[in-house]
């Protein structure tokens, strides 16, 4: 492994080697389809001096954070990556040190998946057959299509697909899609079929805000005030690595308070990894048993905040009801057993659903409980479930049931919060189009798009959809297939060309979903044009980065303004789109305006130039205000206090039509789920499978670099117990499968898992044999397209699986 990040950093190891290198990981042949385009210099890249320079870059990939790159560039080429070398160690003017994903950028800039040249389906969806054309081909198609299909079924049968490939661009971000210059493209001509909601947090941010108003919490910075810090699921070591990223801010302030940290996951993760003081393995999908079970401790002993109840929250016992809920439909009944369900919520029966013991669990309760202030945070793991929105509201209910929350050491249950330097983006007219759908559901709304309606299905702005969705832009994004649900049913709905009939792909590379595309369109990689790049993840030191151009576009690559020009050039509203501005143009405008409101930022080229721009500010603390003067600042519900119980949850769950199973509640009470670990169909398929977020890839982002993967070889996590059951061994090769697909990979056998789950790190490339069974490793073949109840949202992390040794035939 030492040896392959060697030479991952190497500067000795040019493009002209990574180009004769054509094995890979992963099936990433396999991916290519029969794409054989030769990858040498173009006119275009070359340059005519060999003096090297450094130019200032980003890496824009949505890890959560946006670290600065220092390209070194002679002859036009990158020839290797540094990072941050401003300011110092002292915490607050820091180094943003970018991790090895990041420093491995020139890896994607010259990978041999590079997308070259605009190209058109020949083959079948997702068969990787193209051929290629001109630019000029290219755009006509798009626009011609466009017209037609809006022509035949209305602007509402055109969709832009989440994507994140690009995030944290001003220019060029991705994300949230109704932000790009697709959207004002769109809406400058009748509009398109919004989403709401995302992949990463669809259940937590549609759960939390009826409780808070929002979704906001304590930065980690924060920490350096607190006596216990509690992670319900919450991996920053891996998903916001780097000194740009989360696992800085919380090792520092960790290191100042000396807190004592729990973690609480299946898995033994690299945020623990040492730091932590105590890991409690839960089983997926448990966490709101195991907070009912602690709340009956802190009930029953009379260690609950019981003035901040009061005083800051509904709902929590009789006397704050609303008037409209029914008697004994208070938190703390439901928790003794009064409510309609008449279980009362003991460590007892914690313990048999969470798998914890009983005395862990009220350990746990009393810990909590009597050490103020207390930091609770939790991931988007334990949301990512088919209870997810009822998991991350009852996880903040320790912060609420303790009176931590709007103080300073505390928080509110949510992820970690943060700080940022406000930056004027780019200008995004209205949608005329007032229909959105949930983000997870667009493939349903191809196939059975006039069926969808508000109350089955979460459609907004009108009872149901009057088109299904009829043409597709894809831009810097995998969930076209590699990162939705249920791989093998979403290639059947692709495949179906008179369904959706037009599907475009702007990317860089050829992923998985880019071999579904109609046309491809080769997008600029960060190195090859300039932006500004804000930061994601910033506790108490804020900053964005000007990314210069480091290299002229190889190929026939070009910018996402550029193509958006073009097509706006051809539906005839060049004018409007441009306003008269290039991407330079841009640039100028957009920071000008910025300077307009923050006159203390240096100017444009003084702020190229440097390159990077940090500033140092306070811990973020959420709901302070409110903590303070709750009359004065009331939170963003409709009580404006904490709602334990939420009206407009009764609401919906009495007006909503949901599949049998599926639990809507006014209360953050746990509910069993399908494929869970209670479903009968655990005789069949007795293993959980869960996902996380590795290392190795941002998503499926870096998933093609061929040294990393070997660094960090995509394996399924197994116990040793479960491991010896089935007479498995590590490195040994296994198939894991359900009724939806099978994967092949090797085993990582391990007891930093818990016994009866297993994990795969999720992003992987999918790169299926013949039969269809993946060999790339994407836990996605084995993942359901039912949504959760209230968001609509994808529960990737309730899957149950079995895993057999791989024996040759």
């Amino acid at each position: 492994m030492k040896n392959k990040i060697k030479q991952l950093l190497s500067p000795t190891f040019s493009r002209r080697d990574f180009m004769k290198s054509t094995s890979a990981v992963g099936g990433l042949a396999a991916i290519a389809g029969s794409i054989s385009l030769p990858f040498k210099s173009s006119p275009v890249a070359a340059a005519t001096t060999s003096e090297e320079k450094v130019v200032w870059s980003a890496c824009t990939v949505n890890c959560g954070s946006r670290c600065p790159l220092r390209m070194h560039v002679a002859d036009g080429e990158i020839k290797w990556v540094e990072t941050d070398n401003t300011g110092d160690d002292e915490y607050g003017n820091h180094q943003i040190r970018a991790c090895l994903r990041g420093r491995s950028m020139r890896r994607r800039v010259y990978n041999p998946d590079r997308l070259k040249y605009p190209m058109k389906r020949v083959g079948k969806r997702g068969e990787g057959k193209f051929k290629r054309i001109s630019w000029e081909e290219a755009f006509d198609e798009v626009a011609n299509n466009l017209m037609r299909i809006r022509k035949e079924y209305g602007n509402e049968a055109i969709y832009l697909q989440y994507g994140t490939g690009t995030l944290g661009g001003t220019v060029t971000k991705s994300w949230p899609p109704g932000s790009s210059l697709l959207a004002r493209l769109m809406n400058l001509s009748g509009g398109y079929l919004n989403h709401y909601g995302t992949y990463s947090t669809a259940q937590i941010a549609a759960g939390l805000p009826y409780t808070y108003g929002s979704g906001a919490n304590n930065s980690f910075s924060d920490i350096e005030n607190t006596k216990l810090i509690v992670q319900f699921g919450n991996n920053p070591a891996e998903t916001r690595m780097s000194g740009g990223g989360q696992i800085h801010h919380l090792t520092v302030s960790k290191s100042r308070s000396n807190a004592k940290m729990i973690v609480i996951d299946p898995r033994y993760t690299d945020t623990a990894g040492g730091r932590e003081d105590q890991w409690i393995p839960i089983r997926p999908g448990t966490d709101a048993a195991l907070v009912a079970g602690m709340a009956h401790v802190m009930i029953k002993e009379d260690l609950v905040d019981q003035p901040f109840l009061d005083k800051y929250c509904v709902g929590y016992d009789e006397k704050t009801l609303p008037a409209s809920a029914p008697a004994n439909s208070d938190y703390k009944s439901y928790i003794l057993g009064r409510d309609t369900d008449g279980i009362e919520k003991t460590p007892a029966w914690a313990a048999d659903i969470t798998g914890i013991p009983a005395d862990v669990i009220i350990k746990l309760a009393r810990e909590i409980s009597s050490t103020k202030p207390c930091a609770i945070f939790q991931g988007w793991g334990p949301q990512r479930h088919a209870n997810g929105e009822l998991t991350a509201r009852a996880i903040s209910m320790l912060s609420i049931l303790t009176g931590n929350v709007g103080i300073a050491g505390g928080g509110t249950g949510a992820r970690e919060g943060n700080t940022s330097i406000p930056f004027v983006r780019f200008p995004i007219p209205e949608n005329p189009v007032k229909t959105s759908i949930s983000f997870f559901l667009w493939t349903d709304a191809i196939f059975r798009g006039v069926e969808m309606t508000a109350k089955a299905d979460g459609v907004r702005g009108k009872d149901k959809l009057d088109v299904p969705i009829k043409f597709i832009w894809n831009y810097a994004g995998n969930s076209m297939l590699n990162q939705h649900s249920d791989i093998n049913r979403t290639h059947e709905i692709l495949q179906d060309d008179k369904a959706c009939e037009m599907i475009v792909v702007i990317d860089n590379h050829m992923t998985s979903s880019a071999k579904y595309a109609d046309i491809i369109l080769p997008d600029l990689t960060t190195s090859e044009q300039s932006d500004f790049c804000m930061d994601g993840a910033a506790a108490n030191m804020p900053y964005f980065i000007f990314a210069s151009q480091a290299i002229k576009p190889v190929f026939e690559a070009r910018s996402i303004y550029d193509i958006c020009t073009e097509v706006a050039k051809r539906l005839g509203i060049e004018k409007e789109f441009t306003e008269g501005r290039d991407q330079e143009g841009w640039l100028r405008h957009l920071y000008a305006e910025t300077r307009k409101a923050d006159p203390s930022l240096p100017d444009f080229e003084t702020m190229r130039e440097k390159g990077i721009y940090k500033r140092k500010t306070e811990h973020f603390v959420a709901h302070e205000s409110f903590r303070k003067n709750p009359e004065s600042n009331p939170l963003a519900t409709p009580s404006g206090k904490i709602e334990i119980y939420s009206e407009r949850l009764a609401n919906i769950a009495a007006e909503w039509e949901l599949p049998k199973g599926d639990v809507i509640h006014p209360l953050p009470v746990y509910t069993s789920t399908h494929d869970g670990w209670d479903d009968p169909k655990r005789n069949e398929y007795p293993l959980q499978l869960t996902g996380f977020h590795y290392k190795s890839r941002t998503h499926s982002t870096y998933g093609n670099v061929e040294q990393i993967m070997e660094a960090a070889p995509q394996q399924i996590w197994l116990n040793p117990i479960d491991a010896q059951q089935r007479g498995i061994k590590h490195d040994d090769p296994v198939r894991i499968f359900n009724e939806r697909g099978e994967i092949h990979l090797t085993a990582k056998v391990t007891p930093r898992m818990m016994p009866g789950v297993t994990a795969l790190g999720e992003g992987a490339w999918y790169a299926p044999d013949k039969k269809g069974v993946d060999h790339g490793g994407s836990m996605n073949v084995l993942t359901t397209l039912r949504p959760s109840p209230l968001a609509k949202g994808n529960p990737q992390h309730t899957n149950l699986i079995d895993v057999q040794l791989l024996t040759k035939a």
